[in-house]
């Protein structure tokens, strides 16, 4: 799906920024989608309920990867310890060159397999169904396991995700993706850190810095959680810059 370097002119911050902007607004991937962006946790708080909106776009003087973008909108409640289903109600993709679409829907569930700090690392599992509105599209399988390790103030993630057309004449190859995040809470509104993603099926590799965080709303029992990235192409086959934006409502 993915491809670094090149320094960005500072003259280009405003239009990067007004770019990011409109995709948390209204959404906008060609074969990547907003979720190769994002390093699940398998933590599970039971009882609570999520909206999320998250997504991605790409800056690169390559046609074949400026402006590639995508973004998903969800809703979520734990109803257990262990589980918590998802639904993205509205999956947008936008390929380089084109204007953005409505691509499908996705059903979702984490699965928290041991309490935080049972074991030297926690795990968890990821399953969902991705039902594709666009025509010539395949019902799709992602599924993988879960890890996450917390050490004082250090907090590391690894996700490791296959994923599988489903379906008459559906293929019987397995794409797989990797991705790591590390942060270091300065505090709880303010975690930097760093997150590296892996496409091997596309040859892809990036990494850049991360910030992420969350404020507790006063006087409820709800938090608004943040994360803003950059991720550099590190080899010819990923974007040469990709925007991360996210934002999540909590509550009981």
């Amino acid at each position: 799906m993915f491809h670094a370097t090149n320094p960005m002119p500072s003259r280009a911050w405003p239009r990067r920024a007004h770019a990011l902007c409109a995709l948390l607004a209204i959404g906008a991937s060609t074969a990547a989608q907003a979720d190769d962006f994002i390093v699940y946790s398998p933590h599970i708080n039971q009882g609570q309920s999520e909206i999320e909106l998250r997504g991605f776009y790409t800056s690169d003087g390559r046609p074949a990867f400026d402006g590639l973008a995508a973004s998903e909108l969800s809703f979520s409640h734990a109803f257990t310890g262990w589980w918590k289903p998802e639904i993205y109600v509205a999956e947008y993709a936008k390929n380089p060159g084109e204007s953005e679409g409505l691509k499908g829907n996705e059903f979702e569930n984490t699965f928290q397999f041991t309490q935080p700090g049972q074991y030297w690392v926690d795990v968890g599992f990821l399953a969902s169904l991705e039902l594709p509105i666009t025509k010539g599209e395949k019902d799709r399988l992602e599924f993988g396991p879960l890890f996450e390790k917390t050490d004082g103030r250090f907090d590391h993630r690894l996700n490791l995700i296959w994923e599988k057309e489903i379906g008459a004449g559906a293929s019987r190859h397995y794409e797989f993706r990797y991705s790591y995040s590390g942060t270091y809470a300065l505090s709880a509104a303010f975690q930097p850190g760093i997150e590296f993603y892996g496409r091997p099926d596309d040859h892809a590799y990036q990494i850049g810095p991360v910030v992420r965080g969350e404020w507790h709303v006063p006087g409820t029992t709800s938090n608004l959680e943040y994360r803003i990235g950059l991720l550099q192409g590190i080899n010819d086959d990923a974007p040469r810059r990709t925007w991360l934006a996210q934002i999540e409502y909590e509550f009981l």
